[in-house]
């Protein structure tokens, strides 16, 4: 038994070196298959000895439901910063700080310089406070009110870049941020049943969700920028505070500068605000810190906040408009979600004319009405968000909850905050969404195949199931609207040539809820065939790296149903014969290489490309920084090609990607 622990924490301490490597310093030193070979085999220990060890990487798939949150009283007590949202606002706290420092130095002889001030990004996600003792984590809580926050620790384990194990034996407690990277956000929106408003949403949720499961879906990352606590150790500066937080494994984002005046510090805001739309990260501001710590105890604190730092706000991008109209939409789930029409607003050169809300709760909870004005947001989220209605005195309509589907009015069923049509085989967006889903280029690839030609389909030849599109016919097509000869024999060859298909395709084509084009990857990857998809067990799937318990539970469920079985049965029928090809070994340009792509690709989509580094165990990111190793550049480049030059990253060109995709991977 002894043997057996003893290897258990030799192989968490290899393996939390490579999420460390992976996760936060965007550089593998290993390949896929070898990681899980030494996390399959941390698995098979564990149940040989009974024993999991509690910074067992293991645990970071979810687990157990927690009942409710615990109160946690921090080991210090952690700040709030005062706030500017103008230059001259920055430009008097720059004053200020002045004019202390000559106090001081006017009444104690001291000849204390002016301080260098550091630069960072405000996060905008929810705070992390960890604890760690004898270099273990103990202990992960919200902000709360500064004093107190809420335990979240099986939480925050299912972060991979959270270290569960550091070097640093004393008792420390380090503050961070929780967020959900943009690529996470779009990812999570593609297959959720019920799509996140935003980012900030997004962690916020997952964070303070009872369940961890959750919070692992989501995909979420951290960033530290503070010691709050420690025995043991004293800093001298920001910079070497940020130094030890980097040698314990822990987060810390690349972006950090120091500058000797507020003048330099307000240059970079301008500069960093003109960059903003290429992070794949939320932030609504920068924060300015004085880096020598010395100076920060002269400056001290006033009642509230520390004087030696503050956060500049960005301007927040919300505008007032007029909603005049929702309509309720039903998605590929049945789901009928709710759209507000707005009276078009211009948002820096974006006109927007459309709003999500959510769900019916959503409605009632912001008080929005017809005709009412409405304030709304545009961060560097994509999609604007309503954020509540402006009082202005007046009567407005009642937005009417609706009782029969807007599609096929068949009467609606209500399930937790959602509205559904239960109505799945004969409401026509629902079917035309799951017909144009499975025909998509990630999934069965049937060229041709648009949200027309499924309209099309489903009303002049009353196609119903996805197995029929097998079961076309020349004659059939060509009497459709704008369906000439050679377009009907194009989708018939099209149609035929889908019929053999890579299994990670034909999973995702399902459409099984919170199964995305990834995940479908790694089902296809750990089970190789698509009879041990659906016979997967709840323990084979959660040992399945970035699956969690909620991901699991929504494949089970989708395989358990008779209805399923018996669709997939009938496009078998149809001679549709699925493959698995094993990812070759043989290494390639961008094997454990961090790629970033910017433009418009003539050759092939963004998610085509993307799909082609993955399989070469090479890892595509949504931002440029400098553990970036290549940008792939096609037409109208954004502000990421110029940071590459910047940097002095290797760009490569759509010519010069067709010669290593020939060469090195044999396309």
């Amino acid at each position: 038994m002894e043997d057996k622990i003893l290897e258990m924490k030799s192989l968490i301490d290899e393996i939390e070196k490579h999420n460390y490597n992976y996760y936060t310093m965007d550089s593998p030193t290993i390949s896929d298959a070898q990681y899980d070979a030494l996390y399959d085999r941390l698995v098979m220990l564990e149940k040989e000895a009974g024993i999991v060890l509690p910074d067992s990487p293991t645990q970071r798939v979810g687990g157990i439901i927690v009942e409710k949150f615990e109160k946690h009283r921090h080991l210090s007590k952690l700040l709030s910063l005062d706030k500017c949202q103008s230059y001259e606002e920055l430009r008097s706290w720059d004053a200020r700080i002045r004019k202390l420092l000559d106090v001081y130095n006017s009444e104690t002889g001291s000849g204390l310089e002016y301080p260098d001030y550091i630069l960072e990004y405000k996060f905008d996600g929810l705070t992390i406070n960890l604890t760690y003792e004898d270099g273990k984590l103990v202990q992960a809580a919200t902000r709360g009110n500064g004093e107190v926050g809420e335990g979240i620790l099986p939480q925050a384990k299912t972060i991979r870049n959270i270290p569960l194990s550091i070097p640093y034996r004393g008792k420390v407690e380090v503050q961070g941020e929780g967020l959900m990277p943009l690529s996470s956000f779009e990812e999570y929106n593609r297959t959720a049943d019920e799509p996140l408003k935003n980012a900030r949403n997004g962690v916020a949720g997952a964070l303070r969700n009872l369940d961890p499961g959750v919070t692992s879906r989501r995909n979420l990352v951290a960033y530290f920028y503070n010691v709050n606590y420690i025995e043991g150790r004293e800093f001298s500066s920001q910079l070497e505070m940020l130094d030890f937080l980097r040698e314990n494994r822990l987060p810390v984002n690349d972006y950090t500068k120091s500058l000797s005046s507020v003048e330099d510090v307000i240059a970079e805001i301008e500069k960093v605000k003109s960059e903003m739309s290429s992070l794949d990260i939320l932030t609504d501001g920068m924060v300015i810190k004085v880096d020598d710590v010395f100076t920060r105890n002269v400056l001290g604190f006033t009642n509230k906040f520390p004087r030696w730092a503050v956060a500049y706000k960005f301007e927040a991008e919300e505008y007032t408009t007029t909603l005049h109209s929702i309509d309720w939409n039903v998605g590929r789930s049945g789901k009928v979600t709710p759209t507000a029409n707005l009276e078009p607003v211009d948002i820096n050169g974006i006109t927007v004319k459309r709003a999500t809300l959510n769900n019916w709760d959503d409605i009632q909870r912001k008080r929005v009405k017809i005709g009412s004005r409405v304030w709304i947001r545009r961060s560097n989220d994509v999609i604007p968000e309503i954020m509540g209605a402006v009082d202005d005195g007046l009567e407005h309509p009642e937005i009417e909850k609706p009782t029969h589907c807007p599609a096929c009015h068949s009467e609606l069923v209500q399930d937790g905050v959602h509205i559904f049509c239960p109505n799945s085989l004969s409401c026509k967006p629902q079917l035309v969404s799951r017909l144009v889903h499975f025909a998509s280029r990630d999934a069965m690839n049937i060229e041709g195949f648009s949200e027309k030609t499924a309209e099309q389909l489903f009303e002049s030849l009353n196609l119903k199931e996805i197995s029929q599109i097998y079961e076309l016919e020349y004659d059939d097509l060509v009497k459709l609207e704008r369906f000439g000869p050679k377009k009907a024999e194009n989708l018939l060859k099209s149609i035929e040539k889908s019929k053999q298909v890579e299994l990670a395709a034909f999973i995702y084509s399902l459409g099984i809820p919170n199964v995305g084009q990834k995940t479908a990857r790694e089902l296809a990857t750990k089970f190789e065939n698509l009879e041990g998809v659906m016979m997967a067990t709840e323990e084979e799937l959660v040992g399945i790296q970035d699956i969690g318990s909620i991901v699991a539970g929504s494949v089970m469920e989708f395989f358990h149903d008779e209805t399923i079985h018996e669709s997939i049965e009938k496009l078998l029928s149809e001679g549709i014969s699925i493959v698995y090809s094993r990812p070759d070994s043989e290494e390639s340009i961008f094997t454990g290489k961090t790629v970033v792509l910017t433009g418009t690709l003539e050759t092939m989509g963004r998610s085509e490309l993307k799909n082609i580094i993955e399989a070469s165990s090479g890892k595509v990111s949504g931002s440029v920084s400098k553990k970036t190793d290549f940008v792939i550049v096609g037409e109208s480049p954004g502000s990421k090609f110029e940071k590459a030059r910047e940097l002095g990253i290797r760009v490569i060109e759509e010519d010069e990607l067709k010669e290593i995709l020939k060469s090195s991977l044999g396309e």
